[in-house]
């Protein structure tokens, strides 16, 4: 089940992304005059796609108008077709044109990412490997994002450098090889983080498994290598977990699951996501 943060921490990115938006006070709908008249709208997905970020979209409203009433007429993580009523907001009008855009855009971007997440995910659901998202998401959006690809059916990687140790080619370059970073990394971390390390060839993979990986990442590995690679992990260490990244397509991760790695990661789901056509339309009458 996808879990967002805590209000305390989401209402911040929230508050900044309408300040952004409003600046010095919209022009337009302050002019119109509307004073506290009472209006509804609904929320109207245009295509076919899976739903996810109802709740921060009633939250752009709650958060101008504590009042504003949210109806929710599906849930995140269900599909949704095209004239499809997702959600009804009651607020005044003023509210209900302020936040508008706001809200949509991250609907729109979040189920867009859930929505292609989903297929990543069902090309390997019959397989027990899990497909898991990545660091590279947009700034200021990574703690959504990361909500987008759970309710796809991802789980999560990293969502910081502080979560856990991943060495990659540029920390063994800097320390002169796999083992010298695993070494002095471990005397430096608290003893309930695990430590990846990011492999590209079969010594590699051998040194990190003499040096105590915890998981080891196959790096845009031909499936052959990755093939080898799983094989030398299973029946050396098999405690050790083991993921596969670099070059992760919907024509290719079917391949790469059936090497037997536990994880696939990839940032398409969210870098190449397209966004999920939504609008929001104010009824002429209340509902």
């Amino acid at each position: 089940m996808a879990i967002l943060p805590h209000w305390l921490i989401l209402d911040t990115l929230l508050q900044a992304w309408l300040k952004e938006d409003i600046g010095r006070g919209d022009r337009t709908t302050q002019a119109l005059g509307l004073g506290e008249q009472t209006g509804q709208a609904e929320l109207e997905i245009k295509q076919a796609g899976m739903i996810a970020g109802l709740s921060i979209f009633g939250r752009v409203f709650q958060l101008l108008e504590p009042t504003a009433q949210i109806e929710f007429l599906i849930q995140d993580g269900e599909p949704a077709n095209p004239t499809q009523i997702a959600a009804r907001v009651t607020a005044s009008l003023e509210t209900l044109l302020l936040g508008e855009r706001v809200a949509l855009n991250l609907v729109m971007h979040l189920s867009g990412v859930a929505s292609l997440t989903r297929i990543y995910a069902d090309l390997i659901a019959d397989l027990p490997t899990q497909l898991v998202d990545t660091r590279k998401t947009t700034p200021g959006l990574r703690l959504l994002e990361k909500y987008a690809t759970q309710v796809g059916g991802a789980i999560n990687h990293r969502f910081g450098l502080d979560d856990a140790v991943m060495i990659k080619d540029n920390h063994i370059q800097a320390a002169g090889g796999i083992a010298q970073a695993l070494d002095q990394i471990r005397t430096q971390i608290p003893f309930t983080h695990k430590v990846e390390v990011e492999t590209e060839t079969l010594g590699q993979v051998q040194t990190a498994l003499a040096a105590g990986a915890d998981i080891i990442m196959l790096d845009n590995m031909p499936i052959e290598r990755m093939t080898q690679a799983v094989d030398m992990i299973r029946h050396q260490r098999p405690e050790v977990k083991i993921e596969a990244s670099g070059n992760i397509t919907q024509e290719t991760i079917r391949t790469v699951a059936l090497t037997g790695v536990d994880y696939i990661s990839t940032s398409a789901t969210i870098t190449r996501s397209p966004w999920l056509d939504c609008s929001l339309n104010l009824l002429a009458e209340m509902k």
